[in-house]
């Protein structure tokens, strides 16, 4: 067995998208729990205070796409320089505001930094991560983004007992802004321009093909569009959970901040486990068996099922231990399904897998939008704080069985008039 050498190229590399995903996670779910602080200094409503938590995902959504094909035609490295530096810029603008218009603003312009960095995280990995460690790497780097769901709960509650709300986001843009200066000095487009880069490491990465610099838009959108509805399923328990889960304990069953944050904490740390469990799983099916169907489509179907199931017991008691219990295991087995999804566009379409990637995250993106103000609707019509979940547990449904239509075994392909159409290029 090789040894994991932490300070190889290649681990490096995995490493600081590591961090990049915590810091990104971090950045966008520190309000839900900030919301405690501003919502009560500018007496929001929580169909207000919904709105500031989806307010990003409008730019974010918009910038799925292009933001994908943006890294694929220039580079991750300098898509993740720009955009980082602008969602590190607007986390401090958010401790700066004033009022719900300022909040707003400043959480679109987030969304706006934010949008291109999955998509581009995937182009990258495209080049720097064997075929037969994509679930591995998606399961791992998304799991460090759970890390920054569940430890965000109790650092933000840590520095808003003693300093404030506003300084929890002056804290996480500076750790923005330091991983921009880090991700400049650490990474190149291309794995055999790195410094550290071995023969060993450069014989299992892909081969470099040319960089193609046209493709037909509506054809791969064709293609990614069941994988998208699927990913929006999984994206509006996603939200509903990183929106509303640390005011849920604090309300629903009346706990005080810190403990309402350690137990949203315990449920976002679920994800960990799902996330890193379900990039080893999805790899050693397709180790074991060859069927991409199996190892992407199926298992995405039977974690969908089980987080439906999961969550049933909450339409039926008000008992703390099993809300926990639901939740946690609910949030574990969506989380399962990252690893395979993520690596469906990879899978499907290398070449455009930033593009590829983007498209489907628009799925999340809208759901972004819509399940944190549906979630406070409702909350605020029916006082029902379990009610929202309902919507989850269909969607779930939905998804398990449109998971067979994503077909991650038949590759994305140019026809020959199409490929005399687009030019290529060898650098980027």
């Amino acid at each position: 067995m090789k040894r994991f050498r932490l300070t190889s190229a290649t681990s490096l590399v995995l490493v600081m998208l590591c961090i990049m995903y915590f810091i990104t996670y971090l950045d966008r779910v520190n309000v839900s729990t900030a919301a405690a602080g501003f919502g009560k200094e500018f007496n929001l409503t929580h169909t207000q205070v919904g709105l500031v938590f989806s307010a990003f995902a409008y730019p974010y959504l918009l910038f799925q796409v292009i933001g994908g094909w943006v890294s694929d035609r220039f580079g991750a490295r300098r898509t993740l320089l720009f955009c980082g530096a602008i969602w590190g810029l607007a986390t401090v603008f958010t401790g700066l505001a004033g009022g719900l218009a300022s909040l707003l603003a400043a959480r679109l312009v987030l969304g706006f930094g934010e949008g291109a960095t999955f998509p581009a995280a995937t182009s990258a990995m495209s080049r720097w991560v064997a075929k037969e460690k994509r679930g591995f790497a998606q399961g791992i780097t998304h799991a460090a983004s759970r890390v920054g769901n569940a430890v965000a709960p109790a650092v933000i509650v840590l520095v808003m007992t003693n300093w404030g709300w506003r300084e929890s986001f002056f804290i996480c843009g500076a750790l923005s802004l330091v991983w921009v200066v880090a991700w400049a000095f650490t990474f190149t487009e291309h794995p055999k321009d790195h410094p550290r880069i071995t023969a060993e490491e450069l014989a299992v990465l892909p081969t470099p093909k040319p960089k193609i610099t046209g493709l037909p838009w509506g054809k791969l959108f064709r293609r990614m569009t069941p994988v998208t509805i699927v990913y929006f399923c999984y994206g509006w328990t996603l939200w509903l959970f990183l929106s509303w889960i640390p005011l849920y304990f604090l309300h629903n069953h009346h706990l005080q901040l810190q403990k309402s944050a350690i137990f949203a904490s315990v449920v976002f740390f679920a994800g960990v486990i799902g996330d890193t469990l379900g990039g080893i799983v999805t790899d050693a099916i397709f180790k074991r068996t060859g069927s991409l169907k199996r190892a992407r489509s199926w298992m995405v179907s039977v974690c969908m099922l089980f987080c439906l199931l999961s969550l049933i017991p909450l339409m039926f008691t008000h008992d703390l231990a099993l809300s926990i219990a639901c939740l946690a295991s609910g949030f574990f087995f969506a989380e399962m399904t990252i690893g395979p999804m993520w690596a469906i566009p990879m899978d499907i379409a290398p070449e455009f897998s930033g593009t590829a990637s983007g498209m489907m995250n628009t799925g999340s993106a809208l759901a972004a939008i819509i399940s944190p103000v549906m979630g406070g609707f409702l909350i605020d019509r029916f006082g029902n704080w379990d009610l929202p979940f309902l919507g989850s547990m269909l969607l779930m449904g939905v998804g398990v069985v449109l998971a067979f239509r994503m077909q991650p075994e038949s590759r994305f392909e140019l026809a020959a008039s199409e490929k005399a159409q687009v030019s290529t290029s060898l650098g980027v």
